[in-house]
């Protein structure tokens, strides 16, 4: 299993490469910003269509950590929906996919602010809290200026890193001694660059940014920041 292992919070983490949080003291999962349905809402919007698989995608690679690690809860830290249409939009095949997931776990979803409160077809499946906290860490949508010990999502981040004279994009978990911020899990989701105001001013000195992809490695952020 790729991934990169660290301590945060005196909780022993691992950052997987699929960009999901695994905690194996806890059996416990954690996935952000799924935006299951994006390509539908895409199209509702206006937009230009969307091949329509990012839901499948999705799910397809959560059904993969779930098989690798053998999680018995799993947290989904808001946003799981693109909006409340989306869940409600889910055809029966991806309803069967999401309830075989959840067989035998606890599943908690956690409200974001495109999906608040109880979401569609899949309202009765698990538990739906705006906040969650296990042992040291509080799980919440998106970050607040003050906390300890919170784990997030909501901003996608991600980190622009040169290499061998060009520049590669790639999703980050960012974490510094108060918090960690997820990447975004699912298809079709963009990203906000590490260095944009919003993230900076929550971020400290000191924090790191944990590279998604093959073989995830830790950078210090401020190193990678001020060299661009």
């Amino acid at each position: 299993m790729n991934a990169y292992r660290f301590t945060f919070c005196g909780a022993d983490l691992a950052a997987l490469g699929s960009g999901a949080l695994w905690w194996p003291d806890r059996r416990l999962l954690c996935v952000s910003d799924l935006h299951l349905g994006k390509s539908g809402r895409h199209i509702r919007r206006g937009g230009t269509p969307l091949p329509p698989y990012d839901t499948a995608d999705t799910l397809a690679r959560l059904a993969g950590d779930l098989a690798r690690t053998g999680a018995e809860t799993v947290v989904c830290l808001g946003d799981s929906f693109d909006d409340p249409q989306a869940a409600s939009d889910l055809g029966d095949e991806m309803r069967d996919r999401i309830a075989g997931l959840q067989a035998g776990r606890r599943w908690i979803w956690i409200e974001g602010n495109h999906d608040p409160g109880p979401v569609g077809p899949v309202g009765s499946g698990g538990a739906h809290l705006p906040g969650w906290t296990c042992g040291p860490v509080r799980f919440r949508h998106i970050a607040r200026p003050d906390a300890r010990g919170e784990i997030s999502g909501h901003y996608h981040p991600k980190l622009r890193l040169p290499t061998r004279g060009r520049t590669v994009t790639r999703a980050a978990f960012l974490v510094d001694e108060a918090r960690m911020i997820l990447p975004a899990y699912g298809t079709y989701t963009g990203g906000l660059h590490a260095d944009a105001p919003e993230l900076h001013a929550l971020m400290g000195p000191r924090a790191i940014a944990i590279l998604t992809g093959a073989t995830p490695r830790a950078v210090p952020l401020a190193a990678v920041l001020a060299r661009r």
